[in-house]
């Protein structure tokens, strides 16, 4: 019989190629001393990388081959069983590799290590450390399991800081500083990046560039906020009402049976959902067991959060969200993971992936919101790994919504999901009443607003009270047009027009970042004459500024006023205090706000979003609708909203009026039935992109399109496709896709799996497999 070779290890890496390699357990260091999801470093070719410790594999004669793990990272797994479970998971359900996944969803100091080791003995390199062997390596080894040697700069090194920029535009630099100024457009559109980001992107000179902008003080470090509290009007409703009793009885019963079970909450807008979460968490934390708080956007993270802390003070709580600086992030997630007691952990999307395995309880707010699907590298749902942790670890997952996701709301009529409904707001407060004005009957007359909404704008001003101003896009001018040639301008790397910014007089591409100065000689004719087409939040705050009285003030909330860091939390600390009266932005406004002195809603053009050549475009445009006309009439005096279209005629006005969702859902389901669209079928999105410099590379994409769809046949999938994507151009790449349709997921997986494989290696070619997208640009 053949002797049982060395102990060995799977090892998922972190970083490129994202394998997962095979490592004999190293002598020296006992058997404890390795355990699944312990995070190692590991040789690479010439290189030494992070990795996680996956399974341990028993060896039979081919040691020999193989190279050692060189150290652990940790003396303690930071990933539990529970977290590995739900890793494999993920690696079956999209069809990745664990490196990857852990590559795209761990915060980054976690996916890294210092490059030394010190103790007060001294210091050593990792590279020095696999030079060693026998006794001198054992030294080492020996102080390390006695605690005495540490990483240096664990996740909090100054490389991995992140640099911003520290006022809002224009920025006082002269005109011949154009690298400068390019750092400064590259971090306004792309968002704070550290120094080897920025230099990588634009080039060696930008590493001076940042110093000198930083001695401007234009840039400054991501630091860590001072405080986490931003003020959102008058505290919680502390009564609950009948539905709230109701509500909660059922689901702290839920609650103690410990098993896993998934409620949806149907609650209207203002009927109290944050107060029946923050009883719920209180008993499940009393029961020994953690909370998860999901919201889909950091704005709504921040508010929760606070009140959360107000309604249940010695809660144990962490708020966690991909705007942190990098090296705060990172050790709220060790942190969160590391915590014996029980914790609440509040955030966005990327808090589902928080490593603790003791869930009792798991929220998702808001569980209809975009949001929650991250569309870039991973494209993950928040919502299905939300699924997983309540079954594996038998918790209660409630998806609270006051216009629920429409597969949610079909599982629940067809026993899938249970269903609770809080149909009323809290103290009998009624529901705004809603009007649809027809532009092509009352077209705008003043500014951005039909007569009737300039009126109704005036009067809700007059008596003290507050105005929410609603247009789903940001900037100055959507797109801008050559009175010369008649073309509109547009990025030379996306199929897409630029936006006019004014502030940073300077054109944007809102998909890759590009900027160019405005004005400049039109690219197709050197023409000089421009003219705007439509209009952003930005033109509509300038008008307000410039026709309202000079003692109103306005705000504005979009993306682009909330890029220098606190400037998001200090505009809604203004305007719930009530030092502005108006509030101008984007969907940013129209999610879980309370602000009791807001009675108007003016939605200057509803019609965004309501033709993309997407099946979800009207669920999107009801959700977003109905969604900010609650943010009126929650406080004492009742509300009003006004909503504009040039579409007057779309069956989906006559339900957002009535806050019908119910009408709505039936209308829009029989609509999928007859079209085959979720929940009646499972879709995917097979993205495909080529550089649109290699015309034999773009060819290759429709061969490979035709491959897919060959495959689907074998597999019964149906294949639409391949054509190309409604955003055919990005980033300097072409882009085409295919829509697949299957009964089951597992159909659509085997049928892209052998796809891929026999695809084989595709060059500059890029693949991704979308599941459930939940956008089809």
């Amino acid at each position: 019989m053949t002797p049982s070779g060395p102990t060995a290890w799977d090892v998922a890496l972190l970083s490129p190629p994202y394998a997962t390699l095979t490592y004999t357990q190293p002598k020296g260091f006992p058997d404890q001393s390795w355990q699944p999801g312990l995070r190692v470093v590991v040789p690479v070719r010439r290189e030494l990388r992070l990795g996680l410790l996956m399974d341990r594999v028993q060896l039979e004669g081919r040691a020999a081959q193989m190279k050692e793990l060189l150290w652990p990272g940790e003396r303690s797994p930071l990933f539990s069983p529970a977290f590995l479970r739900l890793l494999n998971a993920l690696t079956v359900r999209y069809v990745s590799s664990p490196g990857r996944i852990l590559a795209a969803v761990l915060p980054g100091a976690v996916k890294s290590v210092g490059p030394k080791l010190v103790s007060s003995q001294g210091r050593i390199s990792l590279k020095q450390l696999a030079d060693l062997s026998g006794e001198s390596k054992q030294a080492w080894i020996d102080a390390w399991l006695a605690g005495e040697l540490q990483f240096q700069n664990f996740g909090g090194s100054k490389t991995n800081r992140k640099w911003d920029v520290a006022c809002q535009p224009p920025w006082p630099l002269r005109p011949q500083a154009r690298r400068q100024m390019q750092i400064l457009d590259y971090l306004w559109t792309q968002g704070p990046q550290t120094r080897r980001e920025v230099v990588h992107t634009l080039g060696d000179w930008a590493g001076r560039a940042l110093k000198e902008l930083s001695a401007k003080k234009l840039i400054a470090p991501r630091e860590p906020e001072q405080a986490e509290r931003t003020p959102q009007g008058t505290k919680s409703h502390l009564h609950l009402s009948r539905d709230q009793e109701h509500v909660l009885a059922g689901l702290e019963a839920d609650l103690a049976s410990r098993r896993a079970c998934a409620r949806l909450l149907f609650g209207v807008t203002g009927s109290g959902k944050t107060l029946v979460y923050a009883r719920l968490a209180a008993r499940c934390l009393e029961q020994g067991r953690s909370v998860l708080l999901l919201v889909p956007e950091v704005a709504l993270a921040l508010q929760i959060f606070i009140q959360i802390q107000d309604l249940i003070p010695e809660t144990a709580s962490i708020l966690y969200h991909g705007s942190l600086p990098p090296a705060k992030r990172s050790a709220r997630f060790v942190q969160a993971g590391n915590d014996t007691g029980p914790v609440m952990v509040v955030g966005t999307r990327s808090a589902v992936f928080v490593p603790r395995s003791d869930w009792g309880l798991i929220i998702m707010d808001e569980e209809h919101d975009a949001s929650f699907k991250q569309e870039e590298r991973l494209p993950y749902q928040a919502k299905e790994v939300a699924y997983f942790l309540s079954r594996d670890q038998g918790a209660l997952l409630v998806l609270g919504s006051a216009t629920p996701d429409m597969k949610s709301f079909h599982a629940a009529r067809n026993g899938g999901v249970e269903m609770l409904t809080m149909p009323t707001r809290i103290s009998g407060r009624t529901l705004p009443e809603i009007e649809i004005v027809n532009l092509l009957q009352e077209p705008e007359e003043d500014g951005p607003f039909s007569p009737r909404c300039r009126r109704a704008l005036d009067d809700c001003l007059q008596r003290g009270e507050q105005a929410i101003i609603l247009l789903n896009r940001r900037g100055y001018a959507p797109l801008v047009y050559c009175t010369s040639c008649a073309q509109v301008v547009r990025c030379e790397h996306c199929a897409v027009g630029l936006t006019y910014h004014k502030k940073l007089h300077r054109l944007v591409c809102h998909y890759c970042g590009h900027t160019r100065a405005f004005p400049s000689p039109c690219a197709h004719c050197g023409g000089h004459q421009f003219v705007s087409l439509n209009q952003g939040t930005e033109q509509v705050e300038e008008y307000l500024r410039t026709r309202l009285d000079p003692d109103i003030s306005t705000l504005r909330l979009d993306r682009d006023s909330t890029r220098p860091q606190g400037s998001m939390e200090e505009i809604l600390e203004r305007f719930a205090q009530g030092r502005a009266q108006v509030l101008v932005g984007t969907q940013m406004c129209s999610k879980g706000h309370n602000f009791p002195q807001v009675t108007l809603v003016i939605v200057v053009d509803g019609d965004v979003g309501l033709n993309l050549p997407d099946y979800r475009a009207t669920e999107r445009t009801f959700q977003l609708l109905v969604q900010v006309a609650g943010r009126a009439g929650r406080g004492e005096r009742p509300g009003k909203v006004y909503i504009q279209t040039r579409n007057p005629d779309h069956y989906c006005w006559r339900f957002v009026q009535d806050y019908d969702f119910e009408g709505f859902y039936a209308h829009e389901i029989a609509l999928r039935q007859r079209m085959h669209y979720p929940p009646f079928v499972k879709l995917a999105l097979v993205r495909m992109s080529a550089p649109a410099d290699s015309e034999k590379d773009v060819h290759r994409l429709m061969d490979l399109g035709k491959a897919l769809s060959r495959e689907g046949k074998e597999n019964g999938v149906r294949v639409l496709g391949p054509a190309p994507a409604p955003l055919n151009q990005l980033r300097g790449r072409v882009r085409m896709q295919c829509l697949l349709k299957a009964d089951a997921w597992a159909d659509i997986r085997s049928a892209y799996i052998r796809f891929v494989r026999r695809a084989g290696h595709q060059g500059r070619c890029r693949i991704q497999l979308d599941l459930d997208p939940m956008q089809m640009l």
